[in-house]
């Protein structure tokens, strides 16, 4: 699924892996033995909490058109958050259910709570759905009707993604970056903002980008690679970095772009166009724990790495002082 967890590092990263569990152990559809806790707390854990850091893009849009701090902006941006929490808790659970035989070979997803048995399958479907209705609705009645639509969009093409497309070699890596894409278009779409096509081409090749990079890694550190995602039988090292080096070029580009635009429209010092380094050094800094095959988890990369959170403050202050500044 798009934010499956990273696989289990080899022997040569981070020491012996533990053996997936053959499907004749323990049958097709008998989960994992240990204690299952309860169904309430597998459900707070299957919807994944941690992964809603990502639903933060929301508020892209409205930062780079500067106008994060007006109330009519700033609620609706919130609340887009909070219904993209919903929605993408909904697609998890649905994804377990149908990846629920090939988690319990996992040696990590097993333990995922519908993997190991902890949240019924007919109760984590129910419980997809209601998040689901709860939040096109929401958006409907108390935001724009445009945003129910880029959630609809989202969960249509996530389900389409568990269905089938994650088999599908390049088209899963563009539906996964298309989950990052509509997060971003999502914020200047329910606080009524239009949005730029540089802001369009940075947020889609950027997604792109770090979506290779985190097949890349799973192609790296994962020796039987058809055991965890078919469709990295289908890719080569080569070719994941030529994907990941073709998306940084294209998104730093089309970021320069408009940080001369932004740059010309502001007196005084072009801090919007000086954002430029800092963006470009953090990318750069990026692209080398993808050439590890450390990339696996975004998320936890960006939490861990100092230097490149050091690289993504400098860039807030410069690229801030461009937005706001004028």
């Amino acid at each position: 699924m798009t934010d499956a967890a990273a696989p289990v590092p080899p022997a040569r990263y981070a020491g012996a892996a533990p053996a997936p569990v053959a499907a004749g152990d323990a049958g097709p559809s008998a989960p994992p033995p240990g204690p299952r806790g309860s169904v309430v707390g597998g459900l707070v854990r299957a919807v994944r909490p941690r992964q809603w850091v990502k639903n933060a893009l929301v508020l892209a849009a409205p930062l780079a058109a500067g106008r994060i701090a007006d109330v009519e902006v700033l609620g609706p941006t919130l609340l887009a958050f909070v219904l993209f929490c919903l929605v993408s808790g909904a697609v998890y659970l649905v994804n377990d259910v149908i990846d629920v035989e090939e988690d319990r070979r996992h040696p990590r997803k097993r333990l995922r709570p519908i993997a190991a048995g902890t949240v019924p399958r007919p109760v984590a479907v129910v419980v997809a759905v209601v998040l689901a209705t709860v939040a096109l609705t929401a958006a409907v009645l108390l935001t724009r009707p445009a945003l129910a639509w880029v959630l609809a969009t989202y969960v249509v093409v996530q389900l389409a993604y568990c269905l089938g497309l994650k088999n599908q070699a390049v088209l899963d890596l563009a539906v996964v970056a298309s989950g990052f894409l509509l997060r971003a278009v999502a914020g200047g779409v329910a606080a009524g903002l239009p949005l730029s096509q540089w802001f369009l081409l940075v947020a889609s090749f950027g997604s792109l980008f770090m979506v290779a990079g985190k097949r890349y890694s799973e192609l790296v550190l994962v020796g039987d690679a058809a055991q965890t995602r078919r469709t990295l039988q289908e890719y080569s090292a080569s070719y994941l970095r030529f994907v990941w080096g073709l998306s940084a070029g294209v998104a730093c580009t089309a970021y320069s772009l408009w940080a001369f635009e932004m740059g010309e429209t502001r007196p005084g010092i072009p801090w919007a166009t000086l954002s430029i380094a800092p963006f470009v050094l953090g990318v750069l800094r990026y692209a080398v724990d993808v050439d590890k095959g450390t990339a696996g988890a975004p998320e936890e990369i960006v939490l861990r790495d100092r230097t490149l959170l050091a690289l993504g403050l400098v860039w807030a202050a410069t690229v801030g002082a461009g937005v706001f500044g004028g």
